[in-house]
């Protein structure tokens, strides 16, 4: 690796374009996490590398610190991307907590996410990919930061793929809808935050179909008076079973009747129903957070 000013600790693991290492800068001994890419060598490549110049400098997202050329193991002329390190993601995190998490800490974390998916989409980015391990957090969990922007899109492009982690995907993707929109985000935070307060997935189906059905069991099969135009999604199936809607209260016992309120509005199936990122801060749920010291 042709990257003499950093000094490779050890691999990390693999995002949607290519390795991840832990790495140190040389001259500060500052922490760095370097992604071993190969986005330039196509159209896809330079809007991927657009999209991370322009959200990878909010407070809210993993910052891209560098950007350098070189080759790798392979000889394979590659570019390297330089981003500040955090210990460990969200999955990770949770998965310290023997029991429930505590939830003032789960109020602060979705409040922190719901600024970070506010700041990309307010930058006319849709991350499209979010779940817990692309979820960014340090020590304490006192920070969290979106990385991970391999299947981000500007809202304008909508070409869509079946690389969306499954559990997290809306229901209109897994219906085949080829529209871009916000909302898609929103309805992964909703499963993060289910999934934050439960400490399990909430949809964990094992192809489209399956997951499909396992949204439909919780919030009910759509139809056309809640969600209109859905029969018309080129995925749509007129024998899909009629499950009823079942209460999130059942589904999601532990969180209280603002965070179950708030769920509900990223849970809605009609997309353009579904709360934005910046609505969801000014949610009555957060009223009794101390946001100073989130920041």
């Amino acid at each position: 690796m042709e990257m003499d000013s950093y000094e490779i600790v050890k691999r990390v693991g693999e995002g949607s374009y290519g390795m991840v290492y832990q790495a140190i800068k040389k001259a500060t001994g500052e922490a760095v996490a370097i992604k071993e890419t190969r986005l330039h060598e196509n159209e896809n490549g330079v809007r991927q590398l657009y999209i991370l110049q322009t959200v990878c400098r909010g407070r809210y997202v993993i910052r891209l610190l560098d950007v350098k050329r070189g080759r790798n193991k392979k000889g394979e002329t590659v570019l390297f991307l330089v981003f500040e390190f955090l210990p460990t993601h969200l999955k990770t995190f949770m998965g310290r907590f023997q029991r429930n998490i505590p939830p003032e800490k789960i109020k602060s974390l979705m409040y922190l996410l719901c600024k970070g998916v506010a700041f990309c989409h307010g930058h006319g980015v849709l991350h499209r990919n979010l779940k817990p391990a692309n979820l960014w957090v340090d020590q304490n969990a006192e920070k969290l930061k979106i990385a991970d922007f391999g299947l981000a899109r500007a809202s304008r492009n909508n070409n869509m793929r079946d690389e969306l982690t499954l559990w997290y995907r809306a229901p209109e993707v897994l219906l085949g809808s080829k529209l871009n929109s916000r909302a898609m985000d929103l309805w992964s935070v909703g499963c993060i935050f289910a999934e934050l307060v439960n400490k399990e997935v909430l949809f964990r189906g094992q192809n489209k179909l399956s997951q499909l059905h396992q949204i439909f069991r919780i919030l009910g099969t759509p139809n056309e008076s809640v969600w209109p135009g859905v029969s018309s999604l080129p995925d749509w199936q007129k024998k899909f079973h009629q499950w009823e809607v079942q209460p999130l209260k059942s589904v999601v016992p532990n969180l209280d009747e603002d965070g179950l309120d708030l769920l509900n509005e990223m849970l809605k199936y009609q997309p353009s129903k579904r709360i934005s990122a910046k609505d969801a801060m000014k949610h009555r749920y957060f009223k009794d957070l101390d946001k100073s010291k989130l920041t």
